[in-house]
């Protein structure tokens, strides 16, 4: 995609509204770090309390994933859920206004190694990720330590396309962003050597899915990581972020990657796909986006786990 140009219509009447908000955002995010969490977690359970349709997802998500835990543990899980949530939103901010020095600050960043010896070995990487509320933050503190290229979807407001593009690409200039139904694109930037950021973790249908388990439910899982790597002669290397507790910054882990992938099947392959998925979100629930519909795709003959939307 070409790279992101600011014109002349952005000065339209229509966009006055999202400029302030915008500049208000701005501001806001000058505050100290620690403020910005506290000022986010409070934003959070604003959102609890009035965000209903998305408060019930989750819960029951947290039903079906955590059948272990008790009532009052998977309700006080939903209420840090949502804190993540609200601390999100300035995080991205961050990742976009910040300087680049203040915000490299906030990065612990382990298992480079494998990034740079791929890039010596003239090997593409599908960066497999997950949906954490931190995601926005972790995809620019990696930025700025290695070149990754994006999956994209165009926003529907140019204005705030423009802004979120400008401050995501800034990071690395060398960066790209790849339409996400561009398949063909995707896999010339993988043969070519280059690193993609990639999240197979949410129910995009059951048309180009396998059912597997995950958290020992049926789960439409995307085919598309095995076909990646296959088409694109490229390594799978899996890719975590935390936000830590101390209020230190994030912890980013590059870890090694997977071996004999693609395996013998597409069943194969999302089923050890899934499992790493599960074992992640386990070390950090309250980080994950339990917003989505994960299991909306059921196998035939399942009922559905979720209440029609109100």
């Amino acid at each position: 995609m070409d790279r992101p140009r600011f014109r002349a219509v952005f000065f339209h009447p229509r966009f006055w509204l999202l400029w302030l908000g915008l500049g208000l955002l701005w501001l806001v995010t000058q505050l100290p770090y620690r403020a910005l969490l506290t000022i986010g977690r409070l934003l959070g359970a604003g959102m609890y309390r009035v965000a209903g349709e998305r408060r019930r997802i989750a819960a029951r998500n947290l039903e079906l994933c955590f059948p272990e835990k008790s009532a009052k543990e998977r309700k006080r899980l939903l209420k840090e859920n949502f804190a993540s949530t609200g601390i999100a939103f300035f995080e991205m901010a961050m990742s976009w206004w910040w300087s680049r020095q203040r915000l490299a600050r906030l990065a612990h960043v382990e298992g480079l190694e494998h990034l740079k010896q791929a890039q010596l070995d003239g090997k593409g990487v599908i960066l497999m990720a997950l949906h954490f509320t931190t995601l926005e933050i972790g995809a620019a503190l990696l930025g700025q330590k290695h070149t990754i290229d994006g999956m994209y979807r165009e926003h529907g407001n140019p204005l705030f396309d423009y802004i979120q593009r400008r401050g995501r690409e800034r990071h690395n200039l060398d960066s790209l962003a790849v339409e996400r139904e561009d398949v063909r694109g995707m896999l010339k930037l993988l043969r070519a050597g280059r690193a993609i950021w990639y999240a197979p973790d949410q129910d995009y249908g059951a048309k180009q899915s396998v059912f597997v388990p995950l958290f020992g439910i049926q789960a439409a899982t995307v085919t598309a990581t095995s076909k990646f790597a296959r088409l694109g002669k490229a390594l799978v290397v899996p890719f975590t972020q935390e936000r830590l507790a101390d209020g230190s910054g994030y912890r980013l882990v590059i870890h090694p990657p997977l071996t004999d992938f693609p395996g013998e099947s597409d069943e194969v392959d999302c089923l050890r796909i899934n499992q790493w998925v599960e074992a992640s979100v386990r070390e950090c629930p309250e980080q994950y986006l339990w917003t989505h519909r994960r299991f909306k795709s059921r196998p035939p003959g399942e009922p559905k786990l979720y209440e029609k939307r109100r």
